[in-house]
């Protein structure tokens, strides 16, 4: 397929404000890719060339696409970083100066998808002496035989920061209609740009196994692949132990009360603690550790690897727990601040457990002895772990549990979870299934009254006078159901100057930098990867900022980054809710 045809796609994406007409555009587009494409196809439309599993990335600064754009067209650097700064956006200075480039080369001529993806793909492997050289070859090589469309979408996706809003929801829903439009039993209205669906329950099913699919594979690329050989492909396709699956997450609950109206009577209670999630594999080769944002930190934590190899007794698994670091001195438990930085650690590994031990704490089971426990009642997910795990304090333990229906004795366990240092509880319904990736009503959270939210930074400021070499001024933001990060305003309170007092302005400006798209005077843009939690006293209607909401006052907490993706933030729609419910108060 020509590279062309699928950029005529993105520019529609791009102008397109409602998620039918983007899910009716992706569906007309897969249902005219040749079989061989369907994986590459279905990756470019989410702006990557990898799995989000899969560790692999392109790895490429603005700096080196500068560089490209020169190679590619004459212009000078110099001349291109001058058209960026009046663009804004690296994707558009491309398609600017290939418009009027110097020269050609003897590689020009029309782009498949498949070179595409092919030269963007080769990027991470490319090392070793010349290594910056060959990867700005690769990419000029593109921009070379590239229209000045096309310039602006590759260098948008070597920079992950494609943009035309191809949420997860509106992807799985592409598959459907791409796929089983007969089947589902719908048409869609492109005129109006509404669906009418004939028969519900017909259609839920086929996006119930499209979405099953995908928990169990974490890559719609190999989910469009299967649902185009037919259902029963994409309804057979299994969990594979040893690729990451999504966690499934918690909504807060107001209360005890509002908790088991969620959840039901009676439930299960369970120690919050504050840590961070490790999703444990055992496969044939060995047991493999990730992280809620899908990282594979087997290296940074031995001594978890070890506990799990002595004290689960089973063949193979995947197990959801909480790692929790604790002093080794008075064994209390420590905030996840004290520990963090065990996550990215490369060198001294041992030392550094020693000074920062954690206990696994483990709370849930969705696979083992090679049968796929998602669907299995939460109450015989927790028996199975109680048969096979061999509890030893400090190492490796069941997370702390009270089943029960009375409210008075769950505010007791609340307290006693808190006197321990932790965040407060978890209450789940004992009949709910496993939902990876999925904020589910079956299990809430229940924590102090303090208003928290996971947001993400897109953008700074430079500060002034002896903060002149800081960012401060954070714009924040929430994600829509298009996948754009909308912002919920801007966040300088709760920063520190110096780190040792908490989160401050020169790691934030450390992390950030590397993240700058662009700067125009004081302000910058950067890529939507630095999560943070913030507090804030209420939340307001605003027309200041692209949600049509602000938070007022808010405050840094915390980092969460390094357990949390950028899309693993609140979203609008939750945003709404917790406006609505303030109102009500």
């Amino acid at each position: 397929m020509q590279y062309s045809k699928l950029v005529g796609v993105y520019e529609k994406l791009e102008s397109a404000s409602k998620r039918l007409e983007k899910t009716f555009l992706i569906s007309e587009l897969l249902k005219n890719v040749p079989e061989s494409e369907i994986q590459h196809i279905v990756l470019l439309l989410q702006g990557k060339i990898f799995p989000i599993w899969d560790e692999s990335k392109i790895g490429v600064a603005a700096r080196l696409i500068l560089k490209a754009i020169n190679v590619a067209t004459g212009i000078s650097v110099d001349e291109v970083e001058g058209e960026w700064k009046k663009t804004g956006d690296l994707g558009e200075t491309a398609q600017n100066l290939i418009k009027r480039k110097k020269q050609q080369t003897l590689f020009s001529g029309s782009l498949s998808v498949k070179k595409v993806f092919d030269n963007l793909q080769r990027l991470p492997s490319v090392d070793g002496m010349g290594a910056v050289e060959k990867k700005i070859g690769l990419i000029a090589e593109l921009l070379t035989s590239a229209k000045p469309v096309e310039a602006k979408y590759i260098v948008r996706t070597v920079l992950e920061e494609l943009r035309v809003g191809v949420a997860s929801g509106t992807l799985r829903d592409s598959i459907v209609w791409a796929y089983f439009e007969k089947q589902a039993g719908f048409t869609y209205n492109e005129k109006e740009k509404s669906i009418d669906v004939k028969d519900r329950e017909k259609f839920n099913y086929y996006a119930d196994i499209v979405q099953n699919a995908f928990d169990v594979t974490n890559d719609f690329s190999e989910v469009a692949k299967a649902a185009a050989k037919g259902e029963k492909a994409v309804s057979s396709m299994e969990i594979i132990v040893g690729n990451p699956i999504k966690v499934m997450l918690a909504p807060k609950a107001a209360g005890i009360a509002d908790a088991f109206e969620r959840v039901g009577k009676p439930a299960q209670a369970e120690y919050k603690y504050d840590g961070f999630r490790i999703i444990a594999h055992k496969t044939e080769k060995g047991i493999i550790l990730f992280t809620r944002r899908l990282e594979n930190v087997t290296k940074q934590f031995p001594e978890l690897v070890s506990y799990i190899k002595q004290h689960i007794k089973a063949k193979n698994f995947i197990i959801d727990s909480e790692a929790v670091g604790f002093n080794p001195k008075t064994l209390k438990y420590l905030p996840f601040q004290s520990v963090s930085q065990r996550i990215k650690r490369k060198y001294d590994i041992d030392e550094v457990a020693e000074k920062f031990p954690v206990e696994m704490n483990i709370f849930d089971i969705m696979y083992c002895n090679g049968k796929n426990l998602l669907k299995t009642p939460f109450i015989e997910r927790r028996k199975i772990l109680e048969k096979i795990v061999k509890q030893v304090s400090k190492k490796i333990v069941l997370a702390k549990k009270l089943v029960s229906s009375d409210e008075k004795e769950i505010e007791e366990f609340y307290k006693d979870s808190i006197s321990e240092g932790n965040e407060g509880l978890m209450m789940k319904s004992l009949d709910a299934p496993y939902k990876p990736g999925t904020r589910v009503g079956h299990m809430v959270k229940i924590k102090d009254e303090q208003k928290e939210i996971d947001v993400v930074i897109i953008g700074a400021e430079w500060g002034e006078g002896k903060r002149a070499t800081w960012l401060s001024s954070f714009l924040i933001a929430c994600i829509d159901e298009n996948g754009e990060y909308v912002s919920i305003g801007k966040v300088g309170t709760g920063i520190k100057e110096k780190s040792e007092a908490g989160v401050s302005f020169h790691e934030l400006t450390e992390l950030l930098r590397p993240l700058i798209t662009s700067e125009k005077g004081r302000e910058v843009v950067v890529k939507p990867k630095i999560v943070v939690e913030v507090t804030y006293e209420e939340i307001q209607k605003s027309p200041t900022y692209s949600s049509g909401f602000a938070l007022r006052f808010p405050r840094v907490r915390r980092l969460r980054h390094m357990e949390r993706r950028h899309d693993d933030i609140i979203n609008l729609d939750e945003l709404k809710d917790l406006y609505n419910s303030q109102k009500k108060t």
